[in-house]
């Protein structure tokens, strides 16, 4: 079973084969939050009304410990509440815990006004800008993960030190290195597709214990919907069977974790209007052209949301196989932007995010520069061959504080996603350089403790 709707979730509540009903939020992190409600009276009250939740789960850190700076929530403020908004077309099953539904929320003030710093908001504003310039996005995100046979809770005790990966060797596209781990991916596998996701394959990657499954494209909304579905559905049934799944961007030093996304713009009725197969070099239209040059334009500005966390920018190692040139290619896996595809499968993939991404707010990012692109007709750069990384090109900024100051004093940024949304993503990264910048880390102790 996969869709879900209204009338079974009641024959299903009413016959005792389902008793719970999750309803959930993304935040700022791109976690799911939110509460358990018995299903009979999410049917008789929540359905109507909604539920709420403390407006402080978009004014947190990774922690959940209040912090300073956003404006939307504080002390001074009360700490009140806003709606959680269940929204009928992300109902569905999960599986892979007895008894239980799960929904996704809108968040809106109690006035019923959106609050427009919550991360399905930001992305459903850029999708009514694009419906009204006559397009839709199309996308696919690409999820890659470390498993260890350690649990989560043994990693935690352990400092996460000597962490035993499940694959002790580079295992990328080995049949054999995904036998290893079969059982857990296959649950994986077949968790997601009867919760509603069209499974397509899954492959080994080349850190250590490192795999990806991938899963078929939709309409920007829903894709988005169904990562963070998948990113915390994999991540519970992991704990179930005795592992622990990482998506962190750069969990150690070899190949980080990415999530490529693949995205393309179509008319309203399907039409492919990044293609025009009389162009020989590449079968792309102007408008695709324009729509490429729009992600080369602002990738800079953006990268706060493509790679929200200090760990993010350790990705960005030459050779790694995660980008550092901000070109576009052919097939060309040494940029940043990837053409790949022909006809009805032309798109972008855009290879800067990494495991960490919030998808909500990087799809809103490149649906944003590419409409900025076509309505400005902007000139596309010719295609790079050859590797970008010895390239003389501008770079995916190093740093979170580099990635803050291109957000926080654009301009575009300000009039695309508004001065609200800049403030309060330019106050999520300062409060994570403020507490990376009080932690002794590791690499201090070992090279100063006995040595200074």
């Amino acid at each position: 079973m996969s869709a879900l709707t209204l009338e079974k979730l009641k024959a299903l509540v009413a016959d005792g084969t389902i008793d719970t009903v999750v309803v959930a939020m993304t935040d700022m992190q791109g976690r799911l939050t939110g509460k358990r409600i018995h299903g009979q009276y999410f049917l008789d009250e929540v359905i109507k009304h909604g539920t709420e939740g403390c407006n402080y789960l978009l004014a947190v850190d990774v922690d959940m410990n209040t912090v300073a700076g956003y404006e939307m929530s504080s002390w001074e403020r009360g700490y009140s509440d806003f709606a959680l908004i269940p929204d009928l077309n992300t109902l569905r099953l999960i599986p892979w815990q007895p008894g239980a539904a799960l929904i996704l929320a809108d968040v809106a003030w109690l006035d019923h006004t959106d609050v427009v710093a919550s991360p399905r908001q930001i992305l459903r504003k850029q999708i009514s800008e694009l419906e009204k310039a006559g397009m839709v996005a199309m996308c696919g995100t690409e999820l890659e993960f470390v498993v260890f046979k350690d649990s989560y809770e043994e990693a935690w005790n352990k400092g996460y030190k000597n962490l035993v990966p499940v694959n002790q060797y580079n295992v990328d596209y080995s049949i054999l290195g995904g036998s290893r781990i079969e059982p857990l991916l296959r649950d994986i596998r077949l968790g997601m597709s009867a919760a509603g996701m069209t499974v397509e394959s899954v492959k080994g990657e080349c850190n250590f214990g490192q795999h990806e499954i991938a899963f078929k494209y939709s309409d920007a909304l829903s894709n988005c919907d169904n990562h963070v579905i998948y990113k915390n559905g994999a991540k519970e049934i992991a704990d179930q069977q005795g592992f622990a799944l990482t998506f962190m961007a750069k969990p150690n030093e070899k190949e980080g974790n990415s999530s490529h996304i693949h995205l393309s713009f179509r008319g309203l009725k399907g039409e492919l209007v990044m293609v025009d197969e009389a162009d020989k070099e590449h079968g792309m239209s102007e408008l695709g052209r324009q729509f490429i040059a729009g992600q080369i334009a602002h990738l800079r500005e953006l990268s706060i949301l493509f790679a929200p966390n200090i760990n993010s920018y350790k990705r960005y190692v030459p050779g790694s196989f995660a980008p550092t040139a901000i070109r576009w290619g052919r097939d060309n896996r040494t940029c940043a932007l990837r053409l790949v595809g022909h006809g009805a499968g032309l798109r972008l993939e855009n290879r800067v995010p990494g495991g960490d991404v919030n998808p909500y707010l990087a799809v809103a990012g490149i649906i944003a520069a590419g409409l900025d692109g076509i309505k400005n007709k902007m000139k596309l750069e010719p295609a790079f061959a050859g590797n970008a990384y010895d390239s003389e090109s501008s770079r995916v900024p190093a740093s979170m504080p580099e990635a803050l100051d291109l957000w926080e004093k654009s301009e575009w940024v300000k009039q695309t996603f508004g001065a609200e949304v800049q403030a309060h993503y330019a106050n999520m990264a300062r409060v994570e350089i403020a507490a990376y910048g009080k932690a002794v880390t590791d690499w201090e102790l070992f090279r100063n403790f006995e040595r200074f």
